[in-house]
């Protein structure tokens, strides 16, 4: 079981909420978050309701302002839990939506889109096996992106304004 709880303050400070299951619109509980404490499990929280909007991992820890969780402000509207995996990863990306172009397997994490697939546009990919996070920049940088198996056929199935990616990992436990 997990538990996550959002402060309105920074410095978990202020008005908070504790939650332990996924929950689709946080704003009845709190107005604005700039700290937050995972006691445990890995969490996705989202800027909008419904699990829209900018994502961000979370995992034990604490963030005592937006900033130490990458976030681009104090909006977050969703969170769902997240199972941790204990399995194989595979990972299929492509050059064009649809499936479409060229297209190239992953098993492992890939701090540099560029440099092994030669551009940094993903527009599909399939994910076979894991969970997998996409960052916006390389070095896992910027926005996040959780992928869960399944298909995604265009950037905006993963929730991208956009098809750059920078790099992207395997979430595993060891990173965490």
């Amino acid at each position: 079981m997990g538990k996550i709880i959002f402060y309105e303050d920074r410095n978990f400070q202020g008005r908070c909420y504790e939650c332990s299951s996924d929950c689709a619109d946080t704003h009845s509980y709190f107005s604005c978050c700039n700290s937050i404490r995972v006691d445990s499990g890995y969490w996705v929280v989202y800027e909008k309701p419904n699990y829209m909007g900018y994502q961000y991992f979370l995992h034990r820890g604490e963030y005592s302002d937006f900033q130490h969780w990458m976030g681009y402000n104090d909006c977050i509207r969703s969170c769902r839990m997240i199972s941790p995996y204990r399995g194989s990863y595979r990972l299929r990306i492509y050059e064009r939506p649809e499936f479409g172009g060229q297209m190239m397997e992953f098993m492992d994490d890939c701090p540099n889109v560029f440099d092994r697939f030669r551009f940094n546009d993903i527009f599909s990919c399939n994910v076979m096996e894991g969970y997998w996070i996409f960052y916006e920049h390389p070095n896992y940088r910027g926005r996040q992106y959780f992928l869960r198996p399944g298909e995604y056929r265009r950037f905006s199935d993963w929730g991208g304004y956009n098809s750059n990616i920078g790099s992207f990992r395997r979430m595993r436990e060891k990173l965490l």
